[in-house]
């Protein structure tokens, strides 16, 4: 005959469990917003090549309870981001100047309004 005794309570699991629940709601809540931002992205930057444009990604960082959700972009020439260089403008090698095109903020305006007025109810309903 097996016999098993328990004392105390599973308070602690229940409550870690409960909040890794919530750890991977809050994370996929973000993962929405991130590949909804990558396809805002791809859609408004300025296409030469169209390199730029299809190497956005995301990121989403946790670091002691808070999260941060990152737009990047890989497409870099001689250490430059490329994706900044459209966005802000630099010179070029004969002196001149390509004026940049503000196309990351309009871009992402709509999704940042969407995420202020439904991320907290998303996550608070969990």
């Amino acid at each position: 005959m097996i016999s098993v005794k328990h004392e105390g309570s599973f308070k602690n699991i229940l409550k870690y469990l409960d909040f890794s629940r919530k750890d991977r709601k809050i994370e996929e809540v973000l993962s929405r917003y991130g590949r909804e931002g990558i396809q805002a992205l791809s859609m408004n930057t300025p296409v030469d090549s169209g390199e730029t444009a299809s190497m956005w990604d995301y990121e989403i960082h946790k670091s002691n309870g808070r999260y941060e959700l990152v737009w990047t972009n890989d497409n870099i020439n001689d250490g430059i981001p490329i994706a900044i260089l459209l966005q802000y403008g630099h010179a070029t090698r004969n002196g001149g100047y390509v004026q940049g095109i503000d196309y990351i903020n309009p871009a992402m305006r709509p999704l940042f309004d969407k995420m202020a007025e439904n991320i907290w109810r998303e996550v608070a309903s969990l």
